[in-house]
């Protein structure tokens, strides 16, 4: 890929940011009965655009060696524009930790919707309305989002991984994640209110182990949003899309050591008052050999074809791109900022 095709991904990735919900962890391998933090992203995997207040937060559960434990609102704090949870691990064993929230309701301008169905990938939902003469009407959308982490504490794996926490759309693998290693497939099923949701976009994202020692603050990474992604064509470098078979599963390749996430929204046209859709949306994020540095990751192979790690060519037309680009990304920003549309938290 060139500079100018990532500066252009940047850009667009910059413009569209939507308010997909992510837990994250800093490692995904804690010793046990130690203190611990989870931080709840609502913004893009990368950065968080606000904090959820704990009143909207239907359910927060940690489950770990066959138990389901309540989090207290107390144990929650806001840092860096996401909420923080803070607890301490229990015995050793793979862990889950579940938020899911409160349903609220968003009003958008027939335009604004249908961007946000191709960015945000809701491309079913789009399809159906340009073969009803429905890309004019302006939407009214009640959405809530359940989102779930997986981590591994000590070394003894368990079977909590596999809980099945019962919101009305959630991930389940159906395996150990912490039993893979790059080079493995996993399997992870979609559940639609307890049944398998078949042919349902889903996409698939990736962010490479940090190095060993490196400093990190929460304000450098965060929560998925609206615009995520590009249609199937992810504005996210390691992201691509999948689609549930018909058992509702996705299978995939574990092409390196990192963080994995899965994201979906599951919209329904809606006949409630004063509602036109519905949608539900999920991610589940865990990790595969962290801790390990980027000399040690294989990275997912690029489309085009070239090796990873390929060293790439610049010419000077780069560098006056990018001046002549910062120039408009500013201009481009100052326009979004005065006619952005209505955010979702």
């Amino acid at each position: 890929m060139t500079m100018k095709n990532r500066i252009l991904l940047l850009l667009a990735f910059v413009l569209l940011t939507s308010h997909d919900m992510f837990l994250k962890l800093d490692s995904y391998f804690l010793q046990p009965n130690t203190p611990a933090t989870i931080q709840l992203y609502n913004g893009t995997f990368e950065r968080s655009e606000n904090a959820i207040s704990r009143d909207r937060m239907l359910d927060a559960s940690l489950v770990g060696n066959g138990e389901r434990i309540a989090v207290d609102s107390t144990q929650w704090s806001d840092m860096d524009n996401a909420a923080i949870l803070s607890f301490t691990t229990g015995e050793a064993g793979t862990w889950v930790a579940g938020v899911s929230t409160a349903a609220r309701n968003i009003e958008m301008s027939a335009e604004d919707f249908n961007g946000y169905l191709e960015h945000d990938g809701v491309l079913d939902m789009l399809e159906w309305r340009r073969e009803n003469n429905a890309l004019g009407k302006d939407a009214v959308e009640k959405y809530s989002k359940h989102v779930k982490t997986i981590f591994q504490v000590g070394e003894a794996k368990t079977e909590d991984w596999q809980t099945v926490l019962g919101y009305p759309i959630e991930f389940i693998p159906l395996e150990n994640p912490y039993d893979l290693h790059p080079g493995h497939s996993l399997s992870v099923r979609l559940l639609w209110q307890g049944e398998p949701l078949v042919n349902q976009l889903v996409y698939l994202g990736f962010q490479p182990s940090p190095d060993p020692g490196q400093s990190h603050s929460h304000s450098d990474e965060a929560d998925h949003s609206h615009d995520d992604a590009a249609g199937a064509d992810h504005t996210h470098e390691n992201t691509r899309s999948l689609t549930t078979d018909g058992d509702g599963i996705v299978r995939f390749p574990i092409t390196a050591k990192g963080v994995w996430y899965l994201r979906t929204i599951y919209m329904t046209l809606s006949d409630a008052p004063g509602l036109t859709h519905e949608s539900n949306w999920a991610t589940l994020t865990f990790g595969v050999g962290e801790g390990h540095s980027h000399g040690d990751t294989v990275s997912p192979a690029p489309e085009d074809g070239t090796s990873a790690g390929e060293p790439e060519m610049q010419d000077e037309d780069d560098y006056t791109f990018v001046y002549g680009l910062l120039v408009g990304v500013g201009l481009a920003l100052l326009v979004f900022l005065l006619f952005r549309r209505p955010k979702r938290s």
